[in-house]
């Protein structure tokens, strides 16, 4: 299984690829990694998400759920969240935000609503 043990916290290259950086961040790997893997520089959907963890063998559960504070949320969670801009990928790992944005922050950064997908173990 290819998980990382701690991230190393990854800017997104472009505003469009917070979506690589956090797999990069998951999978110990750069966003340019993720995005030539995935031939894709801009947006990655969720069927990407699935796609590149699968490939890297990282267990997670597909079923999406909503939370409304940190507390809610697994030790370690794929966040897709709705920021005042656009919808944005971010990553929750053992009690911090690791936001390709943002930065590494302790709380959601802004967002209307708040979904995630666990990873697992």
């Amino acid at each position: 299984m290819a998980l990382t043990v701690k991230p190393k916290y990854i800017k997104e290259p472009t505003d469009l690829q917070c979506g690589q950086a956090v797999l990069a961040m998951l999978a110990d790997k750069t966003a340019e990694d993720i995005a030539l893997l995935l031939c894709n520089e801009r947006e990655t959907t969720l069927k990407e998400m699935f796609y590149v963890l699968d490939y890297y063998g990282i267990s997670y559960n597909r079923q999406r759920k909503q939370a409304e504070t940190k507390d809610q949320l697994p030790n370690i969670a794929i966040l897709s969240l709705e920021t005042p801009r656009c919808w944005h990928w971010s990553l929750y790992f053992g009690g911090v935000f690791y936001d390709p944005e943002h930065g590494v922050i302790r709380d959601f950064p802004q967002s209307k609503r708040k979904y995630y997908w666990e990873i697992l173990k």
